[in-house]
């Protein structure tokens, strides 16, 4: 039964994956150990409902998600994480309460409360939010009106704290049972997954990891003489995790096995326990590193793509998607290492001047080279395509007008649902991790009810107006019921085809209407195409030591799409040592510090 359950929601997210998303890549998926007990740890986190769905479909291990308990009310949440046996986590945020009274700072480590009913509503280790951001540990509770706090006040809390500040109390929650429940799990051989980040978000970089995953892991192995749990890390690389008919790729990591010595240290207690769990926490972090496109900024995310877009391989040959977020991986890499060189400040310079002209004249990078088909030609192509962007907008037009309800019900619901995200979060920049969550799960809902009305009135006409039998209007409704979603999503990929059609009509109508300024262009992509290949090419081999430009030159196309499963550009394995003490631990530099409309070409 388990194994049927578990089945029937990878067959579901199978259907919603392939209708959400145009193209869907993995990778690395070889490397998952077929039999040891796995903790698959997972991120970025950009969308609540696709992200499980995107492992799930991925994965050729079954697992047991951990999951939010206040999830398993939802509905549709709720019951396939009943199905896939989910691991229910209390989570002490959704049990805050708002507390009486308000707080004022008395000291550095104490907070006296007015009209506070402290000893009723608070106890040890309960966390008072006074802010998205400020939490204060309580390490004894004095009496209704005083509190001693575990760390000194910031003085960003003393600030909030001087007029009187309104709190909540976040209760202290045992994790015993989740860890046990989670125990058991690993000793049977099974697989749990894990988002150590805790929370979704939309920011360019992964977030801090928590520490449950390596606390699990080690505890287990502790607990369960001879386990071995193997932590695989995922990497969640979207396009555009907020839109209809991005692209996303699945890359699996290298397993990270578990020293015995850190499981010795864990059993010791104490500063020993805790340098086995950090330790461990650190080796997580790096394995998501290395299958996660983690940039400061989204500016710079722009920047790294433009370049891996301009440099030229010596084979010219069109990449997968699960290459591009490889090769943008590797530039950020190289970026982070030369940041400071005079010659790479100078190249992303003249990036941002050629995006800021593309923009300009409303293009994209890959239609440049389109600019170059003569004025003649390029005349009759435009015609030729007008002419079927008019046919397929007939074909497609009654495909929106019948899914307008749908569109308009989620747009309005999933912008709502971001608007509170966004002002309860203190890591979200616009909350657009909530869009497609919210999004796919309005259609789940709203699209059979409206696919069931669209039934009723045929039934009403083919009964009341026709004099059909019962029988016969209710087998014509029910079909009717069941066929439309085909229907749909043909006419879907109808007005997508459409709006590629229509994307294309860009550089046409330039290479006619400005030929100068087209030519001018192609000539800008080229030079600084150069610049950019030259400027790899030389510096490469300094930070990547298999780096070899030559690496696809005498494979066939097919031949190139196989052996990217074994080699990539650049391997991560074989990044020098000496590089890796210098940059490759980007903790500290790459937080955020900013962020800018994205490109339809940028990725993750």
């Amino acid at each position: 039964m388990e194994f049927d359950s578990y089945q029937g929601v990878k067959a579901a997210f199978k259907v919603i994956t392939t209708i959400f998303f145009r193209e869907i890549k993995v990778s690395g998926v070889h490397q998952v150990p077929k039999d040891d007990p796995c903790i698959f740890i997972v991120a970025p986190h950009a969308n609540q409902f696709l992200d499980p769905g995107m492992v799930i479909i991925s994965n050729p291990r079954q697992f047991a998600p951990l999951m939010a308990k206040s999830s398993f009310k939802r509905k549709i949440i709720g019951a396939g994480a009943r199905a896939l046996h989910a691991i229910p986590v209390i989570r002490p945020q959704d049990l805050a309460v708002k507390g009486d009274g308000t707080l004022t700072a008395n000291g550095t480590q104490r907070i006296t409360g007015t009209n506070t009913s402290f000893t009723q509503q608070v106890h040890f280790r309960d966390l008072l939010s006074i802010s998205k951001t400020i939490k204060l540990e309580v390490s004894e509770v004095v009496s209704d009106t005083e509190l001693k706090l575990k760390a000194p006040l910031n003085e960003e809390a003393i600030e909030i704290l001087k007029k009187g500040a309104q709190f909540k109390v976040i209760p202290h929650i045992d994790q015993g049972v989740l860890f046990e429940k989670v125990h058991d799990r690993l000793e049977e051989g099974k697989c749990i997954v894990i988002f150590p980040e805790g929370g979704s978000h939309d920011r360019s970089e992964m977030l801090p990891i928590k520490a449950g995953f390596a606390i699990m892991a080690l505890g287990a192995m502790a607990e369960k003489e001879g386990l071995d749990v193997k932590i695989v890390p995922v990497g969640l690389n979207y396009f555009h995790p907020h839109r209809f008919r991005s692209r996303a790729v699945v890359s699996y990591g290298a397993p990270i096995t578990i020293d015995p010595e850190l499981v010795q240290k864990y059993k010791q207690g104490g500063l020993a326990k805790r340098e086995a769990i950090a330790t461990l926490i650190g080796a997580g972090y790096d394995g998501l590193k290395s299958v996660t496109v983690n940039a400061p900024s989204y500016d710079t995310l722009l920047i790294i793509a433009a370049a891996r877009r301009l440099y030229k391989p010596v084979a010219h040959h069109k990449l997968r998607i699960d290459q591009v977020v490889e090769l943008n991986r590797r530039f950020l890499l190289g970026y982070k290492h030369f940041e400071n060189d005079p010659r790479l400040v100078e190249i992303a310079d003249k990036v941002k001047a050629y995006n800021n002209t593309l923009k300009y004249f409303g293009l994209r990078d890959h239609q440049v080279e389109r600019t170059s088909t003569p004025t003649i030609s390029a005349a009759g192509l435009l015609t030729k395509r007008i002419l079927m962007l008019l046919l397929l907008s007939v074909v497609g037009f009654p495909a929106l007008l019948v899914n307008s309800p749908i569109v308009l019900v989620s747009s309005i619901i999933s912008a709502k649902k971001q608007k509170e995200a966004l002002a309860g979060s203190s890591v979200k920049i616009a909350a657009r991790d909530v869009l497609a969550t919210w999004k796919v799960l309005v259609v789940l809902v709203v699209a059979p009810t409206l696919y069931g009305f669209y039934s009723l009135l045929l039934f009403a006409y083919l009964y009341y107006k026709t004099n059909q039998t019962l029988a016969s209007s209710i087998g014509f409704s029910i079909a009717f019921w069941l066929i439309q979603p085909f229907l749909q999503y043909a006419g879907v990929r109808l007005l997508e085809s459409g709006l590629d059609m229509y994307k294309s009509l860009s550089p046409l109508i330039m290479s006619i209407n400005n030929p100068d300024a087209a030519a001018h262009l192609r000539t800008m992509r080229d030079q600084l195409s150069d610049h950019i290949t030259n400027f790899v090419n030389e510096n490469g081999p300094s930070v990547f030591e298999d780096f070899d430009s030559h690496r696809f030159d005498s494979l066939a196309p097919k031949e190139k799409d196989a052996s990217w499963r074994k080699r990539v550009l650049f391997d991560m394995r074989n990044i020098k040592s000496g590089v890796i003490k210098t940059w490759f631990d980007d903790r500290s530099l790459f937080n955020f510090s900013g962020h800018s409309d994205e490109s339809e070409e940028e990725t993750a």
